[in-house]
């Protein structure tokens, strides 16, 4: 047997154990909570296998809400944009002043679309008597696919080009009032993100 060991007790005195029970319980509850090297592999392998399984679904959701995030958005704008030249003498956002002699510009369109404007397509501050349309847009939404909210305005005579290439959120065409978003790649049915 082995030799007594002194222990406390809670009102002070002290009493004498074996040591040989205290190893004992205490080899009992080691084993009990003790894993095998086997099953920490065992777990191990499935917890990839589960990963391997659930991450792919995971990137292919975030991208499948990107995705549905532009079509919202470029219908939205489109439709603003449309609003904006139905109440505007049928002239499109983008010239300044409304005055289609001049070059179609990314300020004036931001202008006319998220502040008031009278039916030439002046600008003035919400509120401002005689600016009684708009604004359209509280603030030009943020492409989610590249993360620009920036506009690529082409000249009047200009073609769209072929691609899109990230530089910018959105490209526009104040003459057509088109506008695409300007990302690249296309989605999981072929369909070119430049093209939505």
């Amino acid at each position: 047997m082995g030799r007594p060991v002194p222990c406390n007790t809670d009102n002070g005195s002290t009493h004498s154990i074996r040591a040989e029970r205290i190893i004992e319980e205490g080899d009992v509850m080691r084993k009990a909570r003790a894993f095998t090297l086997v099953e920490i592999l065992i777990v191990v392998v499935l917890l990839g296998v589960l990963a391997g399984i659930v991450l792919p679904l995971i990137a292919s959701g975030a991208m499948s809400a990107r995705e549905s995030a532009l079509a919202s958005d470029l219908q939205m704008l489109r439709r603003y944009i449309l609003m904006y030249r139905a109440q505007h003498l049928e002239v499109a956002p983008g010239y300044p002043n409304g005055d289609t002699t001049q070059a179609p510009n990314a300020v004036a369109f931001f202008e006319q679309m998220t502040l008031s404007s009278n039916a030439s397509g002046q600008t003035a501050p919400v509120g401002t008597p005689g600016f009684n349309r708009g604004p359209y847009l509280m603030k030009m939404p943020v492409n989610p696919l590249n993360n620009l909210d920036t506009l690529e305005v082409l000249a009047d005579g200009a073609a769209f080009p072929a691609n899109g290439d990230d530089s910018h959120g959105w490209v526009y065409k104040a003459a057509t009032a088109e506008i695409r978003a300007d990302s690249v790649g296309a989605n999981s049915a072929g369909k070119a993100y430049y093209d939505y």
